[in-house]
């Protein structure tokens, strides 16, 4: 029996996990299909009762669903826990078990290019599910320092209030300074993925050191990436996270390692097709 797998979430149709994790279970001969399965919310509960079908191996989940489906499976990692979402689902004999890969794959560019985790000053935009991934994956890696900063204050003031980790400020000019020490600018907010906004004004990057690193979690080329490459700083997209938290998704579903370098060129074959060579 050909085994199931798929990505809930609402909308889904602009995804690229499909792609690259059909290519992993082709490569490895393993009989299963990764299916888009779309969900809105109010059909979140049913849907989850479909993974419990005997061909259903696991899933992905996506926005808007991390956060409500913690409270339809039967357990949790750890990580997911801390994080209080859930993006990989894997069907156990004891029920429904959910995991958090999107923290090991944010860290995976870093570690593979050598970069310092517990050396690092970092500065985060935005207090959302994503930025939370972030932050548990430097309070297990502990950074040498960590500003959060949100347009809303309050949120990102309780990011660091549950983690004991960093300090907040807001999406204002008190963002400078920390900004003129900062070895890693990450954007976790949504801005930029319409290819005209920026979460902070591009003049700002003029203040970030020369050897610094502008990470926009988003999968497309953003005008925050675009102006950071333009002044010689170095950057790096979200889709080797992607990638990277789709492997990590894989070798819980099935328990072996899966051809991460294939992922990642399906990946940027799919984005190109899909968005432009430059996403």
């Amino acid at each position: 029996m050909t085994k199931r797998l798929g990505l809930i979430g609402y909308p889904v149709e602009h995804s690229l996990s499909p792609a690259f994790q059909q290519a992993a279970l082709d490569a490895l001969g393993i009989p299963a299909h990764y299916e888009l399965w779309p969900t809105p919310p109010a059909e979140l509960p049913t849907r989850i009762a479909t993974l419990r079908e005997p061909n259903v191996v696991g899933a992905n989940v996506t926005v808007p669903h991390k956060e409500a489906v913690t409270r339809l499976i039967d357990s949790l990692a750890p990580r997911a826990l801390r994080a209080g979402a859930v993006n990989t689902i894997v069907v156990r004999s004891t029920g429904l078990h959910g995991d958090n890969t999107d923290i090991p794959g944010f860290l995976f560019p870093l570690t593979r290019r050598g970069f310092p985790i517990g050396d690092l000053r970092v500065v985060l935009l935005g207090a959302g599910g994503a930025a939370r991934a972030v932050v548990v994956a430097f309070a297990d890696h502990r950074c040498r320092a960590l500003v959060i900063a949100n347009r809303s204050l309050a949120r990102a003031q309780a990011l660091v209030a549950e983690f004991g980790l960093g300090r907040a400020l807001p999406l204002g000019t008190e963002l400078l300074p920390e900004l003129a020490t900062a070895d890693l600018l990450v954007n976790a907010t949504s801005v930029g993925w319409d290819g005209h906004s920026s979460p902070i004004p591009l003049e700002w990057l003029d203040v970030l050191p020369s050897h610094a690193l502008v990470y926009d979690l988003t999968y497309r080329q953003t005008p925050l990436l675009a102006a950071a490459h333009a002044r010689g700083l170095a950057t790096l997209d979200g889709l080797e996270m992607l990638v990277a938290q789709g492997a990590e998704s894989f070798r819980l579903w099935f328990q072996t390692d899966p051809p991460y370098d294939l992922m990642l060129r399906v990946a940027i074959d799919a984005r190109a097709r899909r968005f432009g060579t430059n996403g």
